[in-house]
């Protein structure tokens, strides 16, 4: 009986949705003025290093796409999935920060010092600098690179601001979230500012009041319209739909109006937005003559929210979590140039694998003492070959350690449970900690005008439990726990964690500096440490320092 649940649902979650012609939409995000379905102009003959098109959704739910059987209309990604390649066995990290930072270097969390929680706006924290990005890269290979959206990254000194971190532009927002609209952030009550940047500088000229997703497409077409589509460019674009808060153009309410929750009608219109932007980006790819030459890849940067309009079903958990439902993403590849259109690719695939794939298909050269934890994944996708990757270190938390209940003794003496770390290898995934919000919620959830918790599943848990085994092939909705049944499985994935943990490097989450008030700069969020001050302060106590050693040697003689 389960397994034919299973099948149901695993059938419900292939189920894919009618879409539009490119040509049948008019107007909406970041319409491109004159006839974007005109024919690509000749350009000449491109070169052999593609165009790469980066679009990263912000906590798009794995159900909240039309080829995943969701209510709402997505006909542009499910025209762009169906032509190139789906990737249903996908993974990020659960939370914004994580991803990005793995994105553009191609390194586990615990190997950049971000292995807890997000950057916040008042910390002073970043992308360490030693680590070298994805766009730097790309850039020594005679790409031009740019970036438009989201960064999330830090940006607490100069240092650390895109621009800095190898992107020729930046246009888009610093902190994780903000009005769409007004583009002002209160990370807490009195501690506000605003958020839009043009490069380095607030970009105060650009805020008329336009809703991002249209905003951030208009930007991008822009660039397209002035780069030369012989030279290979580097597109980076990480929307801040559909990330809270919910907020939408009225016109994209239109078909949703029969939705009774209101955060998941919001969240429907916002997806909607979003699919016209893609499809508008798409246009202008095709317009300016990159499109036959250019690499598309699209990825949601974690699980969605439930409680703010996301759907994971059937997977269990939610964004923040390291349930399936948090970690496991909707994403694909289009592209003229692969070899398999048309297909789905159920390998395993993670975040940290664009970082060796982009550069290699850029004709890059990866650095001997780079020690990356990504794959070149690129024959896996295109031509349908084995995945070179077998595990996925989903992450390790020291600090977060609230199971209350764990121990070395749970652990088998190889591994402490109090500890938030989950590890997939091969078919096998192993949780300890406190994973997070663990329920199922289905479609039925969303059914009211409020959040609705009856209709969600549950698993009432033994007491002091801090350890789970799952095999995701078999079971990818995490229902039946098999770390009772199979204690060797455990061990051997609590060793593997145990050696990965050898190589971490210190956890960075500093306390909050009130430097970083945005009262203090112009009422902008932006860097606010001077590395000058640092210098006089050093060199005021080395000073001090001398005049105490002579004082001493004085009084010595």
């Amino acid at each position: 009986m389960v397994a034919a649940v299973l099948a149901g649902l695993s059938l419900l979650s292939l189920l894919t949705c009618g879409y539009l012609a490119w040509g049948s939409r008019r107007g909406g995000a970041g319409e491109a003025p004159g006839n974007l379905l005109a024919e690509e102009p000749a350009a000449g003959a491109p070169r052999s290093q593609p165009h790469i098109i980066f679009i990263l959704a912000d906590d798009q739910g794995f159900r909240d796409v039309g080829y995943h059987g969701s209510e709402i209309r997505t006909p542009t990604l499910d025209k762009l999935a169906a032509e190139g390649v789906k990737l249903e066995n996908y993974y990020v990290q659960p939370m914004c920060t994580p991803s990005r930072s793995q994105l553009i270097t191609g390194k586990y969390q615990i190997h950049t010092g971000l292995q807890h929680s997000i950057i916040r706006p008042t910390q002073p924290n970043c992308l360490p600098l030693d680590n070298v990005t994805l766009p730097q890269k790309l850039k020594e290979v005679g790409y031009s690179t740019h970036m438009v959206g989201k960064w999330h990254l830090g940006f607490y000194r100069r240092e650390c601001m895109p621009t800095q971190r190898g992107f020729d532009s930046f246009f888009g927002s610093l902190l994780g979230s903000g009005d769409y609209y007004t583009h002002f952030k209160c990370d807490s009550p009195g501690i506000c500012g605003y958020d839009l940047y043009e490069n380095d500088n607030a970009a105060w000229d650009h805020d008329n009041g336009i809703y991002s997703t249209q905003m951030y497409t208009q930007k991008v077409q822009q660039i397209l319209a002035s780069h030369n589509p012989r030279k290979p460019i580097f597109l980076y674009i990480a929307y801040q739909a559909v990330h809270s808060p919910l907020q939408a153009p009225g016109r994209y309410f239109e078909h949703y109006r029969s939705i009774n929750n209101i955060n998941r009608r919001r969240y429907a219109a916002m997806l909607a937005c979003l699919d016209e932007a893609i499809n508008n980006v798409t246009l202008a790819l095709r317009k300016y003559g990159y499109y036959e030459n250019s690499i598309i890849i699209y990825s949601s940067d974690n699980g969605g929210q439930p409680m703010a309009g996301g759907s994971n079903w059937p997977l269990r958990g939610s964004k923040g979590t390291y349930w399936e439902g948090g970690i496991r993403a909707v994403g694909f590849v289009h592209s003229p140039l692969l070899k398999n259109k048309g297909s789905v690719c159920k390998e395993l695939v993670h975040i940290t694998d664009w970082f060796p794939t982009l550069i290699t298909l850029a004709e890059g050269q990866i650095d001997e003492d780079i020690q990356l934890d990504g794959y070149d994944v690129w024959e896996t996708i295109s031509e349908g070959r084995r995945s070179p990757r077998v595990d996925i270190l989903h992450n390790i938390d020291p600090i977060y350690t609230k199971a209350k209940n764990g121990s070395w003794a749970a652990g088998y003496g190889i591994w402490n449970t109090a500890i938030q770390s989950a590890i997939r290898v091969n078919h096998w995934k192993l949780l300890t900690g406190n994973p997070g919000y663990s329920d199922w919620v289905p479609p039925q959830a969303f059914s009211n005008a409020g959040p609705n918790r009856w209709h969600n599943e549950r698993v009432s848990w033994s007491a002091g439990k801090t350890v789970w085994l799952f095999n995701i092939t078999a079971d990818p909705y995490e229902r039946v726990d098999l770390s009772a049944r199979h204690p060797e499985v455990v061990k051997q994935l609590l060793r593997r964690l145990s050696q990965f943990n050898k190589t971490a490097v210190p956890v960075r989450y500093p306390p909050k500096d009130p430097r970083s008030n945005p009262k203090l700069n112009g009422g902008v969020w932006g860097p606010w440490f001077k590395e000058d001050e640092k210098k006089k302060k050093s060199d005021k106590s080395k000073g001090a320092n001398k005049q105490k050693k002579s004082k001493n040697k004085k009084k010595a003689n």
